[in-house]
């Protein structure tokens, strides 16, 4: 059933370790945005909201664009990281765990949010009584609670990077080894005749990766939601 070729395995090989790095560094970026959007008033905060959520309503091509001319060998921007710190994002899986955390990034941010703004403030509000300044209440009162919706973040980001498909060919194109995912693989698959077959295999994979992920979601978010209440 999965008798799939070397280059097929380093696809979803590949796949996971972009969707698992562009979670985790998006992970730290998302959280703070949530508080600011969950708990901020500020000027621009609409704006905020929009541009977070702008990768969810753009075409995924039109993103990978945006990021070949800003972060690209020749835009100004990749050029400088390329030349002053060797950093260079276009063409290579990084850009790939790039694009994927872009696009990944408002159902993370989202689900963060939501959780944030269902904690009872009252919780704040006695951990502050009690001497606690706001960086101290936010990691040991309002992180913890909302630890079952930053799992479901993580997770939903990630099955969100693992398929993303769009942003990722027009930023790194879809080089074998190097930026080629299951997504990519999939659709070069099904460009040569008897490829279906092998396609349908990466599209198992794809699902059973997904399924394990939510279940994980699931599982880890009851329990951390049973400890917060002491069971």
């Amino acid at each position: 059933m999965f008798d799939l070729s070397p280059q097929d395995w380093t696809a979803v090989a590949l796949s996971l370790r972009v969707a698992a790095v562009s979670t985790v560094i998006a992970l730290p970026f998302g959280i703070i945005i949530a508080m600011l959007l969950a708990r901020g008033s500020f000027w621009g905060k609409s704006l905020l909201d929009a541009a977070v959520h702008l990768p969810l309503v753009l075409p995924p091509v039109v993103t990978g664009y945006l990021l070949l001319i800003s972060l690209g060998r020749k835009a100004p921007l990749g050029a400088f990281l390329a030349d002053h710190f060797g950093i260079v994002f276009s063409f290579r899986w990084t850009g790939a765990a790039v694009a994927c955390g872009i696009m990944a990034f408002p159902l993370l941010v989202r689900a963060i949010r939501l959780s944030i703004e269902a904690i009872d403030r009252r919780f704040e509000d006695a951990a502050a009584t009690l001497g606690a300044n706001r960086g101290w209440t936010f990691i040991t009162v309002t992180l913890p609670l909302a630890l079952p919706g930053i799992i479901a973040g993580m997770m939903l980001a990630f099955a969100r990077a693992l398929g993303e498909f769009g942003a990722t060919i027009t930023f790194v194109s879809n080089i074998p080894g190097e930026t080629q995912t299951i997504s990519a693989a999939i659709y070069s698959l099904i460009q040569v005749p008897g490829g279906d077959a092998d396609a349908l295999k990466l599209v198992v994979i794809s699902v059973v990766i997904c399924v394990v992920a939510l279940l994980a979601s699931e599982w880890l978010a009851k329990r951390a939601a049973a400890r917060l209440h002491g069971a």
